[in-house]
C-alpha cells in the first residue's frame, strides 16, 4: 500500500498498523510507546509553559525543509520564546485520502530527526484522514510542554 485511505483514520486496523510501523518506530520514546490516548509525564516542580500552532503550508515540501520540521521548529520556538526549555510534544495529522505514503514517511523521519535534534520527544499524538478534496493533503496541529 502506497497511499494514505479513509480507513487510516477511522481507529481500526489499518490505523493501527500505521501508527505500529511509522509512527511508533519514527518517534518510539518509553511515554509514547503506552500507546494511550493521553501521555502521562512527570515533571519537575517550576512552571509549565503551553504552546499549540497549527501548521497548513502548500506545498508541504519546500527549500530547506517540509512541513514536519516546521512544526517542530515552530512550537519548540514558541515555547523558548517564553523562556522554557522545550520537553515534550503532541502531534495531530489530518492527511487527505490518497496522499502519498513515502510523503508521509518522510515528513515524520523529518519531525524525528529535528526532535531529536532539539531534544524533546513526541509523547502522544491523533491521525484524521479526510476525504479527498477535504484537506490541501496534510496539516499538522502540535501542542508542547516545556518549564
Amino acid at each position: 500500500m502506497d497511499r494514505i485511505l479513509l480507513a487510516h483514520g477511522s481507529g481500526g486496523k489499518l490505523g493501527y498498523e500505521l501508527i505500529k510501523s511509522l509512527f511508533l518506530a519514527s518517534f518510539n520514546n518509553p511515554v509514547l510507546a503506552q500507546l494511550d490516548d493521553a501521555a502521562r509525564i512527570e515533571i519537575a516542580s517550576g512552571h509549565l509553559a503551553i504552546s499549540t500552532d497549527c501548521y497548513v503550508v502548500n506545498p508541504p515540501f519546500f527549500p530547506g525543509g517540509d512541513i514536519g520540521k516546521l512544526a517542530i521548529c515552530g512550537t519548540v520556538n514558541d515555547l523558548s520564546m517564553r523562556g522554557a526549555k522545550p520537553l515534550y510534544l503532541t502531534v495531530g495529522l489530518i492527511i487527505e485520502e490518497g496522499f502519498p505514503l513515502p510523503d508521509l514517511e518522510t515528513i515524520t523521519a523529518s519531525m524525528a530527526t529535528t526532535a531529536n535534534e532539539v531534544g524533546v520527544q513526541i509523547v502522544a499524538g491523533d491521525t484524521k484522514v479526510v476525504e479527498k478534496g477535504s484537506a490541501d493533503r496534510i496539516f499538522i496541529n502540535t501542542a508542547g510542554i516545556g518549564m
